[in-house]
């Protein structure tokens, strides 16, 4: 049985979880998700906490199960909470402003780089760092990545964008390398 699976979700006040047939809404102070399921699992909600149980016991079931578990949880948890995904831009004259949902990047080509956001993911940029905010934290983890795919750091000087927690191995360059 997946260990993930089995462990209850926490239901925080403020939360209401709506679970009818293959589908699940839930609304919070941050807004609301909506999501079908597998059917292959069944959501329970049991006091203050909801629960995932497999029909049958065969593998498949039980890796969904643990899918279902998580990505239910992060709907709660984006709807409570929310997601925060930090990028940082390091390179001289890289520079990013945010106009509306238009993240404007100037990261070393000829002309700047626009790139519009999707509904539900909010920038802040501050200099050299971007700030997103969402509640889907799939969306959120896409629209990052798709932001450092524009110019992802290179291995010799570091330029680029990058997450902020991400360690880039620096590579010697030709000269470096070589001994005598």
């Amino acid at each position: 049985m997946s260990r993930i699976g089995n462990k209850p979700i926490q239901i925080p006040s403020g939360v209401k979880i709506n679970i009818a047939g293959m589908m699940i809404n839930v609304t919070g102070p941050k807004g609301s998700m909506g999501r079908e399921i597998r059917p292959e699992v069944t959501l329970v909600e049991e006091g203050g906490s909801l629960l995932v149980q497999c029909n049958d016991d065969s593998n498949r079931t039980n890796a969904f199960s643990g899918l279902t578990r998580s990505l239910v949880s992060n709907m709660v948890d984006g709807v409570s909470k929310g997601f925060q995904r930090k990028l940082v831009i390091e390179g001289v004259g890289y520079r990013a402003s945010v106009a509306g949902d238009v993240l404007t990047l100037n990261v070393g080509y000829s002309n700047p780089v626009e790139f519009g956001l999707p509904n539900g993911v909010s920038a802040v940029v501050d200099k050299t760092s971007i700030t997103l905010d969402g509640i889907d934290k799939e969306l959120l983890g896409l629209t990052a990545a798709k932001i450092r795919n524009i110019r992802k750091p290179e291995p010799y000087k570091g330029k680029g964008i990058r997450y902020e927690d991400e360690r880039i191995v620096r590579k010697a360059g030709k000269s470096a390398g070589k001994g005598k």
